[in-house]
């Protein structure tokens, strides 16, 4: 069944969708400050009602673009975060593809083409192997599948109209690991292999991709999603605020930059680990040693 949310101010009947196609939309709004490359661009953003995604789409209107469209699957952050950034919202379970590109045709009915498509939806699992098939199924949904879902709907969208951005959110643990959360670290590996393979499969075609990587990052995945030991092991090494991950990707975007690395010590880790692959093990076991696991 589906029902009519109307707007206050406009009077607009609002329809939220079927129950396989959860979602709904608050209209009439633009980002009106203007500045740099994303002046008067189209974006949307995934997992946008709090954390990275919640100061990426903050960062964006800042930056001067036409409108910043919010998505996220809790009604009442999307909708808390847009009014403050006067910005259209949807709520959406991305890992439903036919929901997802019904939101995408509304926000490009509504806004435009999409220039900038962010897939920063993620989820946070506690445990290794024997965590749940749900929870395994689940966060390979969230992480990785609707990553895909989004890549296939925008970018045939994007070459047909001469190129197009698309900024995936993965995670240091995607290109390391991270301890106590299998499913997690195991999915942010295949977020980082999805990017690279559309940034090489489509870079030709004028789709850039950028993979955005952080590390510790103060948000409610990081204080209740992943578990005490892997929560302990990333405080560990620095935890930052989301609006410093949206300062590094505005410098990555600006230089179409694949890898976003808002603790540029990551690079360094990745190396060290590629150079020596079995003393990165050793250092990894000597380090959960440390925390008594």
């Amino acid at each position: 069944m589906s029902f009519v949310k109307r707007d206050a101010e406009n009077g607009l009947g609002i329809k939220k969708g079927h129950r396989t196609h959860h979602w709904m939309a608050h209209r009439d709004s633009k980002c009106e400050d203007e500045a740099m490359k994303l002046n008067g661009k189209v974006v949307a953003v995934t997992g946008a009602g709090g954390g990275i995604g919640g100061a990426l789409a903050k960062r964006f209107c800042d930056e001067g673009a036409k409108s910043v469209t919010l998505i996220d699957l809790d009604e009442q952050s999307a909708q808390q975060n847009a009014d403050a950034l006067s910005s259209p919202w949807f709520v959406c379970d991305v890992a439903d593809e036919a929901a997802l590109e019904e939101v995408i045709d509304r926000i490009e009915q509504d806004s435009g083409p999409i220039d900038l498509f962010c897939s920063n939806a993620g989820v946070g699992t506690a445990g290794g192997v024997d965590a749940s098939n749900a929870d395994w199924q689940r966060t390979w949904e969230i992480n990785v599948m609707a990553q895909v879902y989004a890549a296939r709907i925008m970018i045939p969208r994007m070459i047909a109209r001469g190129g197009g951005y698309l900024l995936n959110t993965a995670s240091a643990a995607g290109l390391l690991t991270n301890l106590g959360t299998a499913p997690y670290a195991v999915t942010k590996h295949g977020s980082v292999a999805l990017s690279e393979w559309l940034a090489i499969t489509h870079g030709d075609d004028g789709v850039v991709v950028s993979c955005l990587c952080p590390q510790g990052v103060n948000t409610a995945m990081l204080n209740d999603g992943v578990g005490e030991l892997a929560s302990d092991a990333v405080r560990a090494q620095g935890v930052i605020e989301p609006s410093e991950v949206a300062d590094a990707v505005i410098d990555a975007l600006d230089e179409e930059r694949f890898l976003v690395l808002p603790h540029p010590e990551v690079a360094r880790y990745e190396q060290n680990r590629a150079a020596d692959h079995d003393r990165w093990i050793s250092a990894m076991r000597g380090l959960q040693r440390q925390f008594g696991r």
